[in-house]
């Protein structure tokens, strides 16, 4: 079954004649529990079509279908709720918050569901150690290694546990090691079942993935 099918997506910035196509008639589908890449080089669109995905941006014309549904987001409230509902998105540089702690950082994903504090720590340290990173609870972010704050990322990411997992450059800010690290952990929740779209210039990273789609000039290649 496709979580995701898109049909003809375009996504012009500028107006009139001085319009840019960053993404031409794009057309992808993505399977429940598929693991899938997207490489390209820098200006190939590929952060705009996870951007898209999320509903961060939205395309000039064509279709996104989110599990067979048509999606029409009209404004970034609506898109907020979308978001919130159905997908998390994992950034390169973690987008922490330095004067909250690990534990901090992640339980802010719960705070809109008004669960009890009892919850919302059983939730949030359980997370942390299916991450192996619930020795870091108390730790600021100032005085984690790049590969932690990664998982603490993640972790926020997945704990109101989402249909879909947007990956933008996970591993780009960090050493080959971390980064084959983190990619054992999006593997490990792969396995468990969450669907992954990961961008990435990385083909270690791609090649980990069950399949890599190429992003050329704003048009999938080959």
């Amino acid at each position: 079954m496709n979580i995701i099918r898109l049909e003809d997506i375009t996504k012009k910035f500028g107006e009139g004649t001085k319009q840019t196509a960053v993404l031409q008639d794009i057309s992808l589908s993505v399977e429940e529990n598929e693991m899938l890449a997207i490489r390209g080089k820098s200006g190939s669109g590929k952060t705009t079509l996870l951007n898209i995905l999320a509903g961060i941006d939205f395309p000039s014309s064509g279709s996104y279908y989110f599990r067979d549904k048509k999606i029409s987001l009209h404004n970034q409230n609506d898109a907020a709720k979308f978001r919130r509902k159905y997908i998390a998105v994992v950034v390169q540089h973690f987008a922490l918050l330095d004067d909250l702690t690990a534990y901090e950082n992640i339980s802010m994903a719960l705070w809109s569901e008004g669960i009890s504090n009892k919850e919302e720590r059983k939730r949030v340290e359980s997370i942390m150690e299916e991450l192996d990173i619930l020795p870091l609870k108390k730790k600021y972010p100032t005085t984690l290694s790049g590969g932690e704050k990664q998982r603490v990322a993640i972790a926020r990411a997945i704990i109101r546990n989402p249909d879909l997992i947007l990956a933008d450059e996970p591993t780009g800010a960090l050493d080959e090691v971390t980064g084959q690290q983190i990619v054992s952990v999006f593997q490990r929740l792969h396995d468990n079942g969450h669907t992954i779209f990961i961008v990435t210039h990385d083909e270690a990273v791609a090649n980990q993935c069950s399949r890599t789609v190429h992003l050329r000039d704003g048009i999938i290649a080959g």
